[in-house]
C-alpha cells in the first residue's frame, strides 16, 4: 500500500512553508499551496510567479466591485436630490402648466443628477482605482516614495495655476447641490440676466431677451436672482388721475383679476386669489395703485401684459383715466 502511494505522490516532499515560500512570514496563499500539496518546488513556484498575480488579480476584481456598488449608491442619492425644492402642490400646479407634462421639471431632474453623479462618479472611480494601483505597485516592490512626491509637486503646482477653474467647479458643485437653478429658470446674475439654456460644473449658459448667449463661470456668480423657482409674483402699479375715486379704481382692478384668474386659459398659470394693495404712491398728478398675483414660475411676464390689457379695457368702459407720474 505504503509502494502505491508513493507511486501516486513522488511529489510529495519534507521542508517548511517558510522555506518553500522563501520568507519568513509567507502570504496566506503560499501557505494554504503548501499545506494542499507538500511539495517545495511547487510552492516556491508559486511564490515565485503566481502569488503576486493572484494578489494584482484579486485586488482589481475587489475595487471593480466597490466601484460598482459606490456608482449605483451615487446614482440612486442623485435621483433623490436631484428631486428640487418645489412643494408638492407648487409642483403639481407646474406640471399643469405645460399641457399636464412635467418635461421641465424632469430635464432639470436630469441634468442635476447626471452632472452630479458624473462628478462624484468620476471622483469615487480615481480613488478607488488609484488606491488599488497604488496597492498592487506596492506589492511589487515599487518604491512610491519618490512617485508620491513627484505627484505632490506637480498637484501644488497645478493648483496654483487652476485656481480659477477649482474655484468655479466648487461653485458649480454646490450650485447643483442646492439647486439654486436649472435649464429653463429665469436667472439674474447682476452681469447678466436671461434664461438658462445649460449648466455645467465650469460655466453657466444662458440667453437674454435680446438673444444673445451669456457665458458665465460659476466661480465668477456671487449672487444670483431666481425668476423661476417655486412661484412667481406679478406686480403692477397702474397710475390713475389723482382725482379719481380709489375705492372705485380698487373694485374696478380687483374685479378685473378675479376674472383673469377664472379664465380658463389662465387659471392654471395663477397660483392664489389676486389681491389689490392699494395706494402705492402719490406721483405728482397720479395715484399708483398696486396689484399683485401669484404666478407659476416664470409666468410672471405673460400675466402682467395680459392684466395690462384687460385693466385699459375695463378702465375705458368705466371712464377711469390713466395718468403719467411725474416727480411731485
Amino acid at each position: 500500500m505504503s509502494l502505491v502511494l508513493e507511486s501516486l505522490l513522488p511529489w510529495v516532499q519534507d521542508g517548511t512553508p517558510e522555506k518553500a515560500c522563501n520568507d519568513s512570514t509567507p502570504t496566506m496563499t503560499c501557505r494554504i499551496v503548501w499545506n494542499v500539496s507538500h511539495n517545495t518546488d511547487f510552492t516556491r513556484f508559486w511564490a515565485t510567479w503566481l502569488d503576486k498575480a493572484l494578489w494584482i488579480v484579486i485586488t482589481f476584481v475587489v475595487a471593480l466591485i466597490i466601484r460598482n456598488l459606490t456608482h449605483r449608491t451615487i446614482t440612486r442619492v442623485t435621483l433623490r436630490m436631484a428631486e428640487g425644492t418645489m412643494s408638492e402642490r407648487v409642483r403639481e400646479r407646474t406640471r399643469t402648466v405645460f399641457d399636464g407634462s412635467p418635461a421641465l421639471l424632469n430635464q432639470r431632474r436630469a441634468q442635476r443628477a447626471k452632472t452630479l453623479g458624473s462628478v462624484l462618479r468620476s471622483i469615487a472611480s480615481i480613488v478607488i482605482m488609484g488606491t488599488a494601483t497604488f496597492s498592487i505597485l506596492g506589492s511589487l516592490g515599487l518604491n512610491l516614495t519618490p512617485i508620491l512626491a513627484s505627484a505632490s509637486v506637480i498637484g501644488v503646482a497645478v493648483g496654483f495655476g487652476a485656481q480659477s477653474i477649482v474655484r468655479d467647479l466648487l461653485a458649480g458643485l454646490f450650485m447643483l447641490l442646492e439647486d439654486q437653478y436649472g435649464v429653463g429658470d429665469i436667472i439674474d446674475v447682476g452681469t447678466a440676466k436671461g434664461t438658462v439654456e445649460a449648466v455645467t460644473l465650469r460655466v453657466t449658459r444662458m440667453r437674454d431677451v435680446n438673444g444673445v448667449v451669456w457665458y458665465v463661470p460659476n466661480g465668477e456668480i456671487k449672487k444670483v436672482g431666481n425668476e423661476s423657482q417655486n412661484w412667481g409674483r406679478t406686480v403692477l402699479d397702474i397710475p390713475v388721475d389723482i382725482s379719481e375715486d380709489t375705492e372705485k379704481v380698487k373694485e374696478i382692478l380687483q374685479a378685473t383679476a378675479d376674472v383673469l384668474a377664472a379664465d380658463p386659459n389662465w387659471e392654471e398659470l395663477i397660483l392664489e386669489q389676486p389681491s389689490v394693495w392699494g395706494v402705492q404712491a402719490l406721483a405728482g398728478d397720479a395715484l399708483v395703485i398696486r396689484v399683485v398675483l401669484k404666478t407659476a414660475p416664470g409666468k410672471q411676464g405673460d400675466v402682467a401684459r395680459e392684466l395690462r390689457e384687460r385693466v385699459k379695457n375695463a378702465f375705458d368702459e368705466a371712464g377711469v383715466s390713466v395718468a403719467t407720474p411725474t416727480a411731485g
